[in-house]
């Protein structure tokens, strides 16, 4: 007898879960709390604004595992690479643009928006004869000893309450977001240990259209930063030479700025270059005005699941702050994870799904805590030299001194499928070489003179650093394997 699966949220994790089981020939029920998004009549709530997406390995990775062979190269026709970071800073009173690559083989990552990702997702669905997509439903409770659900058709808006009706499935995979109603029922059946945290910072979006011209108005193939500290603005491209960009600020820095209406003189003062070259003033007063000042939210909890018939992924299994743009990629990449333990026990899903929560649990963990610190290096680090040189030293090293494994942390992350709390433990090694040898490095490269050398002396200064830390490296990871 064929087994029903019910996925509850159709955003991307939801409903790339539910292609997952659709294609090992489980029956499939979606349900969605909001309209169908493909729907022009559709209104996006509040709440289901988001930040652009940046699509990375362990993404297009899970995209391609589905087993569905057009569906990661109809993803990716939407995106658009973005080398690296662009920062935008003053340099003795002067406006200057710097890239610094994300990856020194050159690798990229892909912005998308979130909308998109989701509408393709979703018409792979629908083409699949075993399932059905059911919108404007709520989920008000679980049995998950009995696999027994009840739901109420939301006929006119989420508030108000319809028919309830009862389904019963073989296993509930709950993708409903960082409020999950799905973990909500599940914490009734299992002892969870749950964690929530809003960290001191809002966040604000805006429109940036298109120059005159139709082009964009800045580099496209680039995240742009404008990096203050406590405050920062960034920008991702869109298909139509738009781009998103976000206001990140603390709580109190937000009401001041209400306060004092003095948004425009605030951006000129941190952020050179936005105003009015990307946004003219009228336009940016209005969309801070009428764009809602939304919190970050930073969500652990463990287990992830209830015997063999409930199992939560995404956000509402680790929910995390958007600085490393690994959420959604960390929620794709459950999919893959779960469904792999599944087809490794087939005929025990309970087994699967304890190791599910067990693998998963310390990475999202560690990705959630390397999200939370991240902010630091976006906002303030990249800005900093002895930050850039030892970027720099790193990806030397990587580059030309392979026999190390060596590699950044977010190089890890971001470009490979290692486990998140592998990369950490990578990190941490690496960590100990240099923190070892770069401090010898500079002082054996200033005490021969080369920083005052004549034209070309800073090359030489970095090529006398890598030498140093190369030779010294070699040792320090021979004693610190041993």
């Amino acid at each position: 007898m064929t087994q029903k699966v019910v996925v509850v949220g159709a955003g991307p994790v939801g409903s790339l879960a539910a292609l997952y089981a659709a294609v090992r020939g489980f029956e499939v029920e979606v349900y969605e709390l909001r309209s169908d998004l493909r729907d022009p009549n559709t209104t996006p709530l509040n709440f289901s604004k988001s930040i652009n997406l940046a699509l990375s390995e362990r993404g297009i990775h899970s995209l391609r595992k589905t087993g569905l062979s057009d569906l990661a190269d109809a993803v990716l026709a939407g995106t658009i690479p973005m080398h690296g970071r662009m920062i935008h800073t003053r340099k003795n009173g002067d406006y200057v643009r710097q890239p610094q690559l994300y990856d020194a083989r050159g690798r990229s990552l892909l912005a998308m928006d979130r909308t998109g990702l989701n509408k393709t997702l979703l018409d792979h669905l629908e083409a699949m004869p075993n399932v059905k997509l059911i919108f404007n439903h709520k989920l008000v409770g679980v049995d998950f000893r009995k696999k027994i659900a009840w739901f109420e058709h939301r006929t006119k808006s989420i508030e108000e309450q319809g028919d309830e009706f009862e389904i019963e499935f073989d296993l509930m995979i709950g993708a409903d977001g960082a409020h999950s109603a799905v973990r909500y029922h599940l914490m009734k059946f299992v002892p969870m240990s749950f964690q929530q945290e809003y960290i001191d910072k809002l966040w604000c979006q805006f429109h940036v259209p298109p120059a005159p011209n139709g082009d964009f108005r800045i580099p496209p193939n680039y995240l742009h930063i404008w990096p203050q500290d406590e405050s920062m603005f960034i920008a991702l491209p869109n298909l139509d030479k738009t781009f998103t960009s976000t206001l990140f600020l603390t709580r109190s820095g937000f009401e001041e700025l209400d306060a004092s209406g003095k948004v425009v003189e605030y951006f000129e003062q941190k952020f050179p270059g936005v105003v009015p070259d990307l946004v003219p003033e009228d336009e940016l007063r209005k969309q801070y005005t009428s764009n809602q000042h939304l919190p970050l939210i930073s969500i652990k909890c463990t287990p992830y699941h209830y015997g063999d018939s409930g199992v939560i992924l995404g956000d509402a299994a680790h929910a995390m702050v958007p600085f490393y743009g690994q959420g959604m990629n960390a929620g794709l990449e459950d999919v893959r994870v779960l469904f792999d333990f599944i087809d490794q026990y087939p005929n025990d899903r309970s087994t699967a799904l304890t190791k599910y929560t067990e693998e998963r649990t310390p990475d999202a963990q560690t990705i959630n805590d390397l999200a939370l610190g991240n902010y630091r290096e976006m906002a303030s680090d990249v800005k900093k030299p002895l930050y850039l040189l030892r970027k720099w030293i790193e990806e030397q090293l990587y580059l030309y001194v392979p026999s190390l494994g060596w590699a950044t942390q977010y190089s890890r992350v971001t470009f490979s499928n290692m486990r998140y709390s592998e990369v950490q433990q990578a990190a941490q090694r690496q960590a100990k070489i240099l923190n070892s040898v770069v401090g010898l490095a500079l002082a054996s490269v200033i005490g021969s003179g080369l920083w005052f050398a004549r034209a070309g002396g800073i090359h030489q200064a970095k090529m006398g650093v890598l030498r140093t830390v190369c030779v010294v490296a070699q040792r320090v990871q021979k004693l610190v394997e041993s």
